[in-house]
Parts: structure tokens; C-alpha cells; sequence
């Protein structure tokens, strides 16, 4: 009996195990273990990724997973998934599932949810599948562009070695050197010119300020000016200068006598021509004027 007993022990602990281990595996595949889901049919031309047990998000939220994948014999290209969603989530009519890998090559479903005001599926029926286009897809469409671009990258680095191999370019960055060293001279000779300029400024400053206060002492000076005495001195000026004026135009007077009577040009004249005659004789004949003897005679 108790031998008997130590078996029924021994294979009451095997089921418990075998039930332990079958819905330890459930459970790890996130599939619910006591709570009955919603079982709806997704159809797919390719399931490239997809196993049992991948999560299928709606909205970013996890709502269900993947139970099992069927390939339809009798429509051959169509594979069937069954998925298990939670029972609070209503699918409305219109909607789809999307095969979506990221970039670590995790695969899942992504479950696109139709309007809501088109009704609802009932559980058990088939929606649309397809595979999403992400990163992956994107970069394998690009294939065939980047193989197109391939000999033109190559002809372009042919061209761009054969550039840096012509010498110009080693002059050009050797003539780049040189002006940036010039430009480094330059720039060391503005700050100088800069700090001498800074040590400089108050005495500008003070000869500036000095420069103001003479000419504000000016503009001063001259507003205090009796301008109406000074043109009036102006006024008799110019008024003795017209009565000069009309006295050298005028006949009656001496000076108009001199500068209208034009006897005195040609008596000056013939006064000068007279004198000139005489100068010419004098140098000629001295001893008619001059006479002059060391015993006191005269030279006959």
C-alpha cells in the first residue's frame, strides 16, 4: 500500500510539472493563461518574420498576441494567423495588421484600427494583413538606386584622386599656409595698433574736449558781437568808398583832373623822353656840366 501510494505521488508531481511547464510556456509567450480572448483571422501574403507568440500592438499598447500561422492550402499564396486579442478591445470594420520589424529584427504586428462609426468585426472573422515598409524596407528599395551609383562614385573618386595628385594643389595649400601666416602677422599687428590706439584715446579725448570748449568760446564770442555796430562801421565804409569813387569820376576835382585829362600822360611823357635825352648827353659830354681842376682853373 505504501508502495502504491509513492507512485500515485510520483505522477501527481509529473502532471503538476507537465501543467506548470505547459502554462509557464503560455505565459512566456504572453498568451493568456484563464481569461478567454478574442480570436479574429489576419490574412497575409508574407509572413517573413512572423512566429507564434509575437506581440500585436494597437496604438503602441500591447493588446494581444499571435497563436498560430497557418498556411491556406486551398488558396495557395495566403497564409493565415490566428491572433489572440483582449476582449475589451473592439477591431471596427476597416481595419488592418501590418508585419513591422525594427531595427534590432524584432518582428510584430501592428494593428490598425478602422472608424469605429463603420461598425465592428465580430470575433472569429478574417481582416486584411500586409507587411509594413519601415527602415528595413526603405534601405532594401534603395539598393537598386545606390547599385546605379556605384560607377559614378567610382568614376568621382577616379577624378578626385587624380585632382590631389596634380601639384597645383600642394602649391595652393603651401600658398594657403602662407596667407594664413600673414594673416596671423596681420591680425598681431592690428591688436597692437588696437592697444596703442586704447592708450592714446584719453589724450584724444582731452584734445577733442579742448578743440570743443575753443569753438563753443567762439560761438560764444561771436553771439555776443554788436553785429548792428559792425554793419553800420560796414555802412560808412562802403559809403566813403562810393564818395572816392565819385570823386576819381568826377571832372571838377584834382584826382579826376589826373585820370580823365590826357595832356598830364603826354607831358609826363615828354618830360621822361626829355630827361632821357639829357641822361644820354650827361654820359657823353660830362665836362659840360661838370667842371673840375686841381689849380682851381676851369678847362676852356
Amino acid at each position: 500500500m505504501k508502495k502504491f501510494s509513492k507512485e500515485i505521488q510520483i505522477a501527481l508531481v509529473a502532471i503538476a510539472g507537465l501543467l506548470v511547464l505547459y502554462f509557464g510556456l503560455h505565459f512566456l509567450k504572453g498568451m493568456t493563461l484563464f481569461s478567454g480572448d478574442n480570436k479574429y483571422y489576419v490574412k497575409f501574403k508574407d509572413v517573413s518574420g512572423l512566429s507564434v507568440a509575437s506581440p500585436i500592438f494597437a496604438n503602441g499598447y500591447r493588446v494581444g498576441v499571435v497563436e498560430k500561422i497557418m498556411f491556406d492550402y486551398q488558396n495557395t499564396g495566403e497564409i493565415v494567423a490566428a491572433i489572440d486579442v483582449d476582449t475589451e478591445l473592439s477591431v471596427p470594420k476597416g481595419s488592418r495588421a501590418e508585419i513591422a520589424t525594427d531595427l534590432m529584427g524584432n518582428v510584430k504586428v501592428l494593428l490598425v484600427l478602422g472608424n469605429a462609426a463603420d461598425g465592428m468585426v465580430a470575433p472569429g472573422d478574417t481582416i486584411t494583413g500586409s507587411q509594413q515598409v519601415g527602415a528595413m524596407g526603405k534601405a532594401a528599395d534603395m539598393i537598386p538606386a545606390v547599385q546605379q551609383m556605384l560607377p559614378k562614385l567610382d568614376s568621382i573618386l577616379a577624378s578626385v584622386n587624380t585632382l590631389l595628385a596634380d601639384p597645383a594643389i600642394a602649391n595652393s595649400l603651401h600658398n594657403v599656409d602662407q596667407i594664413t601666416a600673414d594673416l596671423t602677422r596681420t591680425s598681431h599687428d592690428l591688436s597692437l595698433l588696437t592697444a596703442q590706439l586704447n592708450r592714446q584715446m584719453p589724450q584724444m579725448l582731452q584734445n577733442a574736449d579742448g578743440v570743443l570748449a575753443n569753438t563753443n568760446q567762439i560761438t560764444k564770442d561771436i553771439s555776443n558781437m554788436d553785429f548792428a555796430a559792425t554793419m553800420t562801421s560796414v555802412n560808412t565804409t562802403l559809403k566813403n568808398v562810393e564818395q572816392m569813387t565819385a570823386a576819381l569820376n568826377s571832372r571838377e576835382g584834382t584826382l579826376g583832373l589826373l585820370m580823365r585829362d590826357p595832356s598830364l600822360y603826354y607831358n609826363l611823357n615828354s618830360t621822361m623822353m626829355h630827361a632821357d635825352s639829357l641822361m644820354l648827353d650827361l654820359k657823353q659830354h660830362p665836362k659840360r656840366y661838370v667842371h673840375f681842376s686841381v689849380f682851381g682853373k676851369k678847362d676852356k
